[in-house]
């Protein structure tokens, strides 16, 4: 997950709109890490490993990284999941793929480099995917500067260029558990990105480059120095604090709780009407995340074995293991799980609002409920 000082994929967006920051950037000290960037160091490595040399999956609990440790549970959420939602990408396993690849623009960008989770080919669609594994801002794929990056640095080095020979379409994927984006464009839309790109690397060589404030912001290292920002802050400071009425703000703060607490019931009260079948104008219920689990473990257990494959392979240490785990051993066998096997099984219902694309959930249960209680 490696990157140039100049810019890198994580950084694209900030330095396209941004030229100035790059010389900003580069004179602040080293960011530390933190507990979140080393879990998702640690997660990221375990999946590059499982997927770049189909090891056995449980073979990774207990992964230590920096004092982070990968427990079931985090792997069972994270891990586990994210190769399902892979499995949504590529559901008949037909996709060749590389793992933690190095990709840069050669003599177009001399320095400019960085690393894909993981690059592909489907077909005539070449495939860019990048795993997200923070629980904090949700990642969209559409127009996603960081996975154009990479997509127009695999088009200019010689390693990854396989993907992309006589593709007719490039699709980008975030897989962030237990979610995934992914979107469709062109080699025309990339080849624009990577000119954008070029065009702000040298404007951000002059000494007078352009700096902008903005949501590209929110990740820079050298905010604090930024004439932008200490500029901002200062004419807040001088002149909106002095408006303030801060009688009128203790008021409002000690009604931060109750308003807080307010919300939690709204949203609360909302549930239980769409839980009874009654309309929320603008929202919905949708079925939760479904997770694969098996039918009946005493069945798939038999019937694995008979397939071929050892009881010790099947068990951790004596428990079954777990659908997307057994499809991996079974992968090895070249061998697919058969679908008598598993059920998809929601883990409950969510609020949304009408626009997303889950259908909504019918409540059939409560309606024959109250149906019948009317009849007695």
């Amino acid at each position: 997950m490696q990157h140039s000082n100049i810019v890198g994929g994580s950084t694209a967006k900030r330095v396209i709109a941004c030229p100035g920051s790059v010389a900003l950037v580069q004179k602040m000290p080293p960011k530390p890490s933190s507990e979140h960037a080393d879990r998702g160091t640690m997660l990221h490595d375990v999946i590059a490993e499982i997927l770049g040399k189909d090891l056995p999956w449980d073979q990774f609990i207990g992964t230590v990284y920096e004092g982070q440790v990968l427990t079931q549970e985090l792997f069972d959420e994270k891990i586990v999941v994210a190769l399902e939602l892979l499995d949504e990408v590529d559901p008949d396993k037909r996709m060749e793929y590389e793992v933690e690849t190095r990709v840069g623009f050669g003599d177009l960008l001399p320095g400019v480099f960085g690393s894909t989770d993981l690059v592909g080919r489907v077909g005539d669609r070449a495939v860019v995917l990048d795993w997200k594994f923070g629980d904090g801002v949700v990642v969209d794929a559409v127009e996603n500067d960081q996975l154009m990056f990479y997509a127009a640095a695999c088009m200019r080095t010689e390693s990854a260029q396989w993907a992309f020979a006589g593709a007719t379409e490039i699709e980008l994927i975030i897989v962030q558990p237990p979610m995934i984006k992914r979107w469709v464009t062109t080699k025309g839309r990339i080849k624009q990105f990577e000119l954008d790109l070029v065009q702000a690397v040298k404007a951000a060589q002059k000494p007078d480059a352009k700096l902008q404030h903005g949501d590209h912001c929110r990740w820079c290292a050298a905010k604090p120095v930024c004439p932008r920002m200490t500029g901002a802050v200062d004419r807040a400071l001088q002149v909106q604090l002095k408006e303030i009425d801060v009688d009128m703000l203790g008021k409002y703060l000690k009604n931060a709780d109750l308003l807080e607490d307010w919300i939690k019931d709204l949203r609360g009260l909302a549930m239980q009407l769409l839980e009874k079948s009654l309309p929320v104008p603008g929202y919905k219920l949708v079925p939760k995340q479904a997770r694969r689990q098996w039918s009946d473990e005493t069945k798939a257990l038999a019937a694995l074995h008979d397939m071929g494959v050892p009881r010790a392979e099947l068990l951790k240490p004596e428990e079954l293991l777990s659908p997307a785990q057994a499809e991996k051993v079974l992968k090895k066998r070249k061998m697919a799980l058969p679908d008598d096997l598993v059920v998809s099984v929601s883990s409950g219902t969510t609020m949304a609002p009408e626009s997303d694309p889950r259908p909504a959930v019918v409540q059939i249960g409560q309606q024959l409920v109250a149906a019948l209680s009317k009849l007695q």
